[in-house]
């Protein structure tokens, strides 16, 4: 079998990703990665942090080995400083998640490994941008996507995800939980091999409501929908409350958490992960991973920046490519 060709977006070209890509040839991996880039912002920025690199970019992707960086080039549309942001070069940014995309869809890569994006200026050059996830739904025309992030032995999935906490429960719908859990169990079988994933379901509530009485979302919504899947043969457990949860996989392992909203589930899982999180995109018709860290502007070009995050998203993404179907 030859080894997977991974996409590698670059992300925004002032923050840490091209120093992430410049790190990323240092190591060698057991696949093919092509960096969607800027050659000259990447060869530039090998050079302020005194990296040797040697940069290919012919339509041949080879194995990853270290000294060297496969650049598919995509050229910036304005000069790109290290931790100055430039909303001129917000419609590169979004030019490589096209090709990324595109890339996926019609097989010439087996995923797509993404560094961190700038919401606020893409969103200040005019684009309405608010997220990698909800982006790559639109553009690849998933209706539906669920964002969830692995580290520190645990999966967490996100029913809500970038909300503001007032909306949140009224986002929470019978409708959106069905779909949610539905691809959630799906992707878990289909793209990490297991054959009948054990998910535990976070309340929205404190104490998952109290029998009501600190509100009655769980006994009106949440626990009606579970009781539904149940009968479809998905394996849940829940509404469980958020605050003990997560001791309670010490003693009852499962595969998956499902959490309410955004900041519910992932303190913890940054927590456990320390800075080797990844951000996996359920949904798509694709493999995506990504790092669980911003762009970090004041750590770009100083040699500074931490490429483990990077490292865990390459090995998640080439670990899913070999262990899709594997659950059906």
């Amino acid at each position: 079998m030859n080894p997977p060709v991974l996409a590698l977006t670059a992300g925004e070209p002032a923050g840490i990703g091209p120093d992430l890509c410049i790190a990323l040839s240092q190591q060698t991996l057991p696949c093919r990665v092509s960096v969607l880039g800027d050659v000259e912002v990447l060869r530039a920025r090998a050079a302020q942090l005194g990296i040797a690199v040697d940069f290919v970019t012919g339509d041949a992707i080879p194995l990853h080995r270290t000294g060297t960086l496969h650049v598919r080039h995509i050229p910036v549309a304005a000069p790109v400083v290290a931790g100055a942001l430039d909303p001129d070069n917000s419609a590169h940014v979004l030019a490589l998640l096209d090709a990324a995309i595109e890339g996926c869809l019609n097989g010439s890569y087996q995923a797509m490994v993404t560094a961190p994006v700038h919401k606020g200026i893409i969103n200040d050059a005019g684009f309405a941008f608010t997220g990698h996830t909800e982006y790559l739904a639109d553009h690849s025309g998933t209706k539906r996507v669920v964002m969830m992030l692995a580290g520190g032995g645990l999966r967490v999935a996100l029913a809500t995800t970038h909300l503001p906490l007032r909306e949140v429960a009224d986002a929470i719908t019978p409708a959106l939980l069905i779909e949610v859990t539905r691809i959630l169990n799906a992707d878990l079988q289909s793209k990490f091999g297991i054959i009948r994933p054990r998910i535990l379901v976070a309340g929205l509530n404190p104490h998952a409501g109290e029998s009501g009485h600190l509100g009655r979302e769980e006994i009106d919504l949440i626990e009606p929908v579970l009781a539904r899947l149940r009968g479809e043969d998905i394996d849940l457990v829940g509404p469980l409350p958020a605050d003990t949860l997560f001791s309670r996989i010490r003693q009852e392992p499962c595969d998956a958490v499902l959490a309410m909203y955004h900041d519910q589930g992932l303190p913890v899982l940054k927590y456990a992960s320390f800075g080797a999180g990844v951000n996996i995109t359920l949904g798509l018709p694709f493999i995506r991973t990504s790092v669980d860290h911003g762009t970090a502007l004041d750590l770009a070009g100083s040699g500074r920046a931490e490429v483990g995050s990077l490292l865990t998203a390459i090995d998640v993404a080439m670990e899913m490519v070999a262990k899709q179907g594997i659950g059906r």
